[in-house]
C-alpha cells in the first residue's frame, strides 16, 4: 500500500490533531506520561489511520487486527485515538486518571472501548499478542496483531520468553513494534540497563528487523508494507528510533518527562511547539512526497 502525498499530509494531519489531544488531556488529567505518549503517536496514527482493518460501530468484530499496547503507561496517548477514532465519547478525556473515571492511567480493556488487552505490567504486551497471533492462525482467520513495546520495558525477560515462541512458532501475522525513545523513568535507558546492540539481539530471537526513523510517517508505512509482503517464516520487528516528548521541543529526550505536569504557561507553550513541529513535518512531507 504505497504511500501518496494526500495520504501523507492526512497522516501528518492527524499525528498532530492527537498529539494535541494528548497534550489536552495531560493537562486536564493534571500530569501523565506524556514524554512516551509523544513519542509512539506516529506509530499508532499509522496503524489505525493506514492499516488496521476494525469496525468502530463493532468493537468486537471477531476479523478486526488486534493492537496491543505493551507499554500501557502511554494510555494518555492511546486514550485519545480510540475517543478520536468514536470507540467513546472525547468527553472521558476530561476525566482521564481521575477519581471515578473509566479512563485509568493503565487502560481497563473492560472498560475502555477498543482496547484488545489491558496493558501496564511491563513486560507482557508480547506474550499476549503470541497468544492471538495463534488463536488467528488457529480459527483460519487472517487479522494481523500489531504490538508495541517500549524499550525500557525490554528489561523484562517476559519479552524475550515472547521473542523465542513468536519465531519457533513462525508468527508472521505478528507485527512488533519496538518504540526505542532511549530513555526511561529513571534515565537514559543505556544508562540504566544497556540494550545495545539491540537489532542484533532480535535478530538472534529469529526475528526480521526493520531499522527505522519511528516518528517519520514515510519510513513506518514502508516499514509496515514490508512486513505484510514478508514471504519468510520470521516474524518482523520494527525497530522505531524515535524521540522522547516528540514534538513538544522543551521536553525533548528528557528523561525527566516520563512523566510530567502542564501548567497553563508550559500547556500553551507546548500548543506553539506542537505548531511548529507540525509546519516543518508538512514541509517534510511535501518535498519528499512522490
Amino acid at each position: 500500500m504505497a504511500l501518496t502525498k494526500q495520504e501523507w499530509l492526512s497522516l501528518e494531519k492527524k499525528a498532530h490533531e492527537l498529539r494535541n489531544l494528548c497534550l489536552d488531556t495531560t493537562y486536564w488529567a493534571g500530569s501523565g506520561h506524556i514524554g512516551g505518549g509523544m513519542s509512539v503517536m506516529d506509530i499508532m496514527t499509522v496503524c489505525y489511520h493506514k492499516y488496521m482493518h476494525i469496525k468502530v460501530e463493532e468493537p468486537n468484530w471477531e476479523d478486526r487486527d488486534r493492537f496491543i499496547l505493551s507499554k500501557g503507561h502511554a494510555g494518555i496517548a492511546y486514550a485519545p485515538v480510540l475517543c478520536d477514532l468514536g470507540f467513546n465519547d472525547k468527553e472521558m478525556l476530561k476525566t482521564f486518571n481521575l477519581s471515578g473515571s473509566k479512563m485509568g492511567m493503565h487502560l481497563d480493556s473492560n472498560k475502555v472501548v477498543g482496547v484488545d488487552a489491558s496493558t501496564g505490567s511491563l513486560g507482557h504486551g508480547l506474550s499476549i499478542g503470541v497468544g492471538t497471533a495463534l488463536a488467528a492462525r488457529l480459527l483460519k482467520k487472517d487479522y494481523k496483531t500489531f504490538v508495541v513495546l517500549g524499550d525500557g520495558e525490554l528489561d523484562e525477560g517476559s519479552n524475550w520468553e515472547a521473542a523465542m515462541s513468536a519465531a519457533h512458532y513462525k508468527l508472521t501475522n505478528l507485527i512488533t513494534f519496538v518504540d526505542r525513545n532511549h530513555n526511561m523513568i529513571d534515565g537514559p535507558t543505556e544508562e540504566v540497563m544497556a540494550l545495545e546492540p539491540l537489532a542484533d539481539k532480535w535478530e538472534a530471537f529469529g526475528f526480521i528487523v526493520k531499522k527505522i526513523d519511528g516518528n517519520n510517517i514515510k519510513e513506518l508505512c514502508d516499514a509496515i508494507d514490508f512486513a505484510y509482503a514478508n514471504e519468510t517464516d520470521k516474524p518482523v520487528l520494527i525497530l522505531c528510533d524515535t524521540v522522547k516528548g516528540c514534538g513538544i521541543d522543551f521536553i525533548e529526550g528528557d528523561f525527566r518527562w516520563h512523566y510530567g505536569a502542564f501548567d497553563d504557561a508550559k500547556y500553551e507553550n507546548g500548543k506553539k511547539a506542537l505548531e511548529e513541529t507540525y509546519k516543518k513535518r508538512v514541509e517534510r512531507a511535501e518535498k519528499e512526497a512522490e
